[in-house]
């Protein structure tokens, strides 16, 4: 008689196998790991501190080309002129891209990062990224043509961390200077590209290059030039003519820098620099007899990943915003008897107000605009205006059907130029009351359009991960 009971085992195990793994395969996530690719989700070394590499600051310098001095206020650093990412040219612009292709002045090709271009005297300067020759790059075109210039670079080591160069620079009539990835700071002649002077602030001021490499954008006047490390120092001054400080601010709380940029405001009269660090937010006296000193500081409101810079409202209300969950803040900074203080007036999450990832919300006449980042419920990643007196009631949003994700934006000829994740650009007229799409049309064809914008002349320069686009907006 034949014993079955093997073979009966066997093929029970078999069975239950097949179930155990049908099961797993229904209920296993296989990308449970994954991310969706924006920054700030992709952490680098583990949050450890990025190592410090020995840097020959602007080595190398590649001459290309000349062109044409170009008066026009144009857009010389973050957030243009004044700071407040609002053009003050007064050429008309089109409300209709009609055939957008004849719109399209040039297009170059870039190394992937997110790092947006400044305009002054009809160039375009844009920090760039080199990954064959690994070397961050300051390169300078002709606004008119999109021809390269000139080159000035310098070897560095970086791995990609979802994008590579982040920072604009800024540029006056002698200067140029940039912030790289890893806190390596340039000064070169505006116009020739000789090398001034290098700073690197990992080096000489212990700065700790933030996750996903620098976002901060300098801030220059004149000859002077400011800095915010962290550190050995809240926030510096260096002498363009020199390299050498002016002064420096102490740092004994050990706050650190973060991807947001140093704005200058006026409170009852008094010009300060003002920061928000990995920490808290301060203003540093950017006038008078105490230039440099600390006029105050608030840790209250302290979100672990800061990309959008402080937002300066009325009667000395300062905005601030962050991303991935932090929601808002607002304080309000006052003079009281000669000495400054800081209240806060309050806080709230993504979904009860006014919030933002990435891009730095815009105050336009007596209105705060802004797009609204992915926790922010139903009205996640569109265009909303919002009140300014405590900046939780939203007046109006571009509607579910019209999002942007991390998208810039920016004011010029009193409407809104808005590009999408995508690289779909979206003319508009936004107020208080209202959203009315005008037009939109494709300008880039790759993904993670987030560099900020910038406009001279007419013509407005944009971005994805890895090309650059000039498109003429001028009214025909």
């Amino acid at each position: 008689m034949i014993n079955n009971r093997p073979y009966t085992i066997m093929i029970t195990g078999t069975i239950l196998f097949g179930v155990i793994l049908i099961v797993w395969w229904l209920f296993h996530d296989p990308v449970k790991s994954l991310t969706i690719s924006v920054p700030g989700m992709d952490k680098h070394d583990s949050g450890k501190k990025i190592k410090v590499q020995d840097v020959k600051i602007g080595e190398t310098f590649t001459f290309l080309g000349t062109a044409e001095e170009i008066p026009g206020r144009g857009w010389p650093r973050f957030r243009g002129g004044e700071l407040d990412n609002i053009s003050k040219e007064t050429i008309p612009l089109t409300e209709k891209f009609g055939n957008i292709k004849e719109r399209i002045r040039w297009k170059v090709e870039l190394g992937e990062g997110h790092a947006g271009p400044a305009v002054f005297g009809g160039r375009v300067y844009l920090l760039d990224y080199d990954e064959k020759k690994r070397t961050d790059a300051l390169r300078c075109f002709s606004l008119l043509s999109g021809k390269e210039l000139w080159c000035r670079e310098y070897k560095v080591h970086l791995k990609r961390n979802h994008g590579l160069s982040r920072t604009i620079p800024a540029v006056n009539s002698k200067y140029a200077v940039t912030i790289g990835p890893k806190c390596q700071v340039m000064c070169v002649d505006r116009i020739s590209g000789d090398m001034k002077w290098g700073l690197d602030m990992a080096k000489q001021y212990d700065a700790e290059v933030p996750f996903w490499y620098t976002g901060q954008c300098p801030l220059l006047e004149g000859d002077t030039l400011i800095l915010a490390p962290g550190g050995k120092a809240l926030m510096i001054a260096i002498d363009c003519k020199t390299g050498k400080p002016f002064w420096e601010t102490p740092n004994p709380k050990q706050w650190k820098m973060s991807h947001a940029s140093v704005m200058k405001i006026a409170v009852s009269g008094k010009k300060m620099y003002v920061y928000f660090a990995i920490g808290g937010i301060f203003g540093v006296s950017a006038s008078g007899g105490d230039t440099g000193k600390l006029l105050w500081e608030t840790g209250e409101f302290s979100p672990a990943v800061v990309a959008p810079s402080p937002v300066a409202l009325d009667d000395g209300r300062i905005l601030l915003t962050a991303g991935y969950g932090a929601g808002s803040a607002m304080i309000q900074v006052k003079q009281q008897g000669g000495a400054w203080s800081v209240k806060m007036l309050q806080q709230f999450r993504p979904q009860e107000g006014i919030a933002s990832e990435q891009q730095t919300p815009v105050f336009y006449k007596g209105t705060v605009y802004a797009i609204l980042p992915k926790d922010a419920g139903g009205a996640r990643n569109q265009f909303v205006s919002v009140s300014p007196v405590d900046g939780k009631k939203i007046l109006a949003t571009s509607g579910k059907n019209e999002r942007f994700g991390l998208g810039p934006y920016l004011i010029a000829d009193e409407k809104f130029f808005i590009l999408n994740d995508d690289g779909e650009m979206t003319i508009a007229r936004a107020s208080a009351s209202s959203f009315t799409t005008l037009d939109k049309a494709k300008i880039l064809d790759g993904q993670d359009a987030w560099g900020p914008l910038a406009i001279s002349g007419g013509y407005l320069l944009a971005r994805d991960s890895k090309q650059m686009v000039c498109i003429d907006i001028r009214k025909k």
